[in-house]
């Protein structure tokens, strides 16, 4: 087995003080815009209470302990797939092991995505609603759209240049919000009576409504699934030791906020206590800052969103559709359609829930989906994989399910305040891919493969055969059947039936997607000596397939070790020693008429090559030149029509 050109080792990256700094910028946007709503949630429009701001603030203390260090920082991390995280990730590490486990992980991927859409708008709008203090009535709706535009638009450029600056924009950040804290913190020191656990019981269950607010107070940890997600760009030792200043910054924000609180307490809460606890001067800079802030976060969610769709994609789990690589920076990508989906989500939720508080009633639902399906794969890696204690796995998973469990029942009550949107809007990409996954499985169980042995001594013959005019010196397909000894049964009927086409070597390329996430390997097996040669690729599910690339590269690598002669088999052209002309055949199944398909498989189907038909073609999908390719047609016969007879008469 070779290597391809390009192939990396992705491993963990060490422990060293830039990817200390780049963590900052680019794992912790989400979780550490939090302060900007969750106080504001939590307090929204109650009468401030000492029961409901220390229960608050030692809900959020537990839950950014329990969900966001323990569950994620310190277990979830381990679950890395050659230095890789995020849900797909994770299946992949487990799904050779248990298929099934594919749905769990859909649910989970298609929440995340919905629940990203939702990210950008509220932490925008809550940055820029912090212009109101100098003006009451101003309407921040263009200025967020504006950026959210701007932000959008940027992204086919790629961020390679403006990211450098990521990492120190959120260190300051992340200190502005420990020093605000830390300063309100000292006027107030009562609020440390939070660290007990005992506040929180009380508040979820003796606080009139208690138990609902932790719909609020999970909005601290809802970027602790695009921290996983993020773990290839920085490396767990870079994660682990970053967030303990990150948590430390925040726990002094939160708890600043609350001690500002608590001073109005008896009234309802009339301005954000993120800025409350700014000093005058400091308004205006602490504005600017926080709005950078929500950038790099939102810019994060963009970038996780297409890292999430491309995973999708190589595990046949989304349609397939044009990506582009703006820069050579690993992990820049930029995928056309899911940048538009994301930026009309995104106006869409600005126009209709117009502030941040609204938003905040909407946020979080779907999300807390997603972490329920963490921990249910988290679970069976940690058992079947890891193989750790029945009883230590068992806990765990008992644990996290009545924590995540009380989390969604919390956030159900936000479902008729906009919680809906998320929960549609994910639905309708769990169709998406429910639809696409189901197809491609169909495909694969009812494709007929034939022995590609019993073939040799035609296409030998077809091969010498001057009487039909050559088709190509060297004809490509590519294959779907693992068995290098099979082919299918219409790449035979597409060579000798579908119109006769002479080659001289005739080369079958298969490619398998593999679990580890950027392996790029090739094995080329000569099966029948000058005439039929396969190339197996193995390549990661976060590698691009550029299969015309990677052909030249493996004829070059045989023809420097003189395994091929790819020289033109014309004699004139032969003389002077000029290659080969070559061709890929790209054989494009739909759904023929002769079918007697079940009504689910109907379903699944039909929507399948509705889907196909707004999705790229084959060939783009996997990169091949359009100058050397021909496509055909073939019909799916996926389930033959019942026998019948037609009479005949005279």
């Amino acid at each position: 087995m070779s290597t391809l050109p390009g192939s990396k080792n992705h491993g963990h990256q060490k422990l060293t003080a830039a990817g200390l700094l780049i963590s900052l910028g680019i794992i912790y946007g989400d979780i550490g815009t939090s302060p900007l709503y969750v106080m504001k949630a939590i307090a929204g429009d109650r009468v401030i209470s000492e029961a409901l701001i220390l229960g608050g603030l030692s809900c959020v203390f537990w839950t950014l302990t329990l969900q966001t260090t323990i569950k994620y920082v310190i277990i979830t991390l381990r679950a890395d797939n050659k230095g890789e995280g995020g849900i797909f990730s994770l299946f992949a590490l487990i799904r050779r092991r248990n298929p099934n486990l594919v749905w769990p992980a859909m649910i989970g991927g298609a929440a995340l995505l919905a629940d990203g859409i939702i990210t950008p708008p509220i932490s925008v709008s809550s940055a820029i609603e912090g212009l109101k203090i100098y003006d009451k009535d101003l309407n921040t709706i263009p200025i967020v759209i504006a950026i959210l535009l701007c932000l959008f638009l940027v992204q086919r450029f790629g961020t390679n240049i403006v990211g450098k600056f990521f990492g120190p924009i959120m260190f300051i950040w992340f200190f502005m919000l420990a020093a605000l804290g830390l300063n309100e913190l000292l006027l107030n020191t009562e609020v440390l009576k939070a660290l007990n656990p005992v506040y929180a019981f009380r508040l979820l269950t003796e606080y009139p409504g208690g138990f609902w607010l932790l719909g609020a107070v999970f909005l601290c940890t809802t970027g602790a699934e695009a921290l996983y997600s993020d773990l290839g760009h920085c490396g767990r030792p870079n994660i682990r030791i970053s967030w303990i200043f990150v948590k430390i910054a925040l726990i002094l924000n939160y708890f600043g906020q609350g001690a500002w609180i608590l001073n109005q307490k008896g009234f309802v809460l009339d301005t954000n206590p993120f800025f409350g606890i700014m000093p005058d001067w400091f308004v205006f800079y602490g504005i600017v800052i926080a709005t950078m802030a929500a950038i790099i976060a939102s810019q994060a969610l963009i970038s996780g969103s297409y890292t999430l769709i491309s995973e999708a994609l190589r595990l046949n789990l989304w349609p397939k559709v044009r990506i582009k690589y703006p820069t050579i920076k690993k992990g820049q990508l930029f995928i056309p359609s899911t940048n538009i989906m994301m930026l009309f989500g995104c106006i869409f939720v600005v126009l209709v829930f117009k502030e941040s508080n609204h938003m905040e009633a909407a946020y979080g639902l779907a999300i807390s989906i997603t972490m329920m399906m963490t921990t249910l794969l988290l679970t069976y890696y940690l058992l079947i994989i890891q193989r750790l204690s029945f009883i230590w796995v068992g806990l765990f998973f008992l644990i996290y399910s009545i924590i995540e469990v009380s989390f969604l029942v919390a956030n159900l009550e936000k479902f008729f305040h906009g919680g809906y949107f998320t929960l549609i809007a994910g639905g309708m990409l769990m169709f998406v891919m429910a639809v696409w996954y189901t197809a491609h499985r169909i495909k694969r169980r009812l494709t007929e493969y034939v022995n590609i042995q019993d073939y040799f001594p035609l296409i030998k013959e077809l091969s010498e055969d001057t009487s039909i005019p050559k088709y190509s010196t060297h004809l490509i397909y590519l294959t779907g059947a693992d068995n290098y000894t099979q082919i299918e049964s219409k790449v035979m009927y597409s060579i000798f039936q579908k119109q006769p086409k002479r080659a001289d070597i005739y080369w079958f390329l298969h490619i398998d997607v593999v679990d580890e996430p950027y392996t790029m390997e090739y094995k080329v097996r000569t099966m029948l000596q000058d005439d039929v040669i396969r190339i197996d690729f193995k390549l990661g599910f976060r590698v691009e397939h550029r299969i015309n690339l990677f052909f030249r590269k493996v004829v070059e690598d045989m023809v420097n070790s003189k395994e091929v002669d790819f020289t033109s088999r014309y004699t004139s052209l032969n003389k002077r020693n000029l290659i080969g002309d070559f061709r890929f055949v790209v054989l494009e199944k739909h759904l023929s008429s002769d079918n007697d398909l079940s009504a689910i498989e109907q379903f699944a189907m039909d929507w399948y090559f509705l889907l196909k038909h707004i999705s790229i073609s084959e060939s783009s999908a996997f990169g091949l030149d359009t100058s050397s390719i021909t496509v055909e047609k073939v019909p799916m016969v996926i389930t033959p029509m019942e026998a019948f007879q037609l009479k005949r008469i005279y």
